[in-house]
């Protein structure tokens, strides 16, 4: 049974060197990463609203209107396209006809 052999002492020092150099450099992209964009690694939250005209004319021809279907049409995330359904559903515009769990089915109101 083979395996890897046992690294000379100075080839330990090399690769010990090696990390700590690394590290090193992580930690700087990492400090001037922070200065750049702020709070790390968190994204800003961003609101993206539809107006109800657009809405409703990308909605316009849809039989059965649900959360992706709607997203596939306005050409944005689900998130949003939720977002958008409920807003128009709060104005009469669209009215839910069935579903459950948050994974609703709408139609436009008559």
């Amino acid at each position: 049974m083979g395996g890897t052999k046992k690294k000379t002492l100075a080839g330990m020092e090399k690769e010990q060197a090696k990390r700590a150099e690394e590290e090193s450099q992580k930690k700087k992209d990492t400090k001037q990463k922070g200065k750049k964009g702020g709070a790390g690694g968190a994204q800003p939250h961003l609101t993206f609203v539809l107006r109800d005209e657009d809405a409703m004319s990308a909605l316009k021809g849809m039989k059965a209107i649900t959360v992706y279907s709607a997203a596939k049409s306005f050409n944005v995330k689900a998130s949003v396209a939720s977002a958008t359904l409920r807003n128009l559903e709060a104005k009469g515009m669209i009215k839910k006809v069935g579903g459950f769990s948050g994974h609703y089915v709408y139609s436009i109101a008559n």
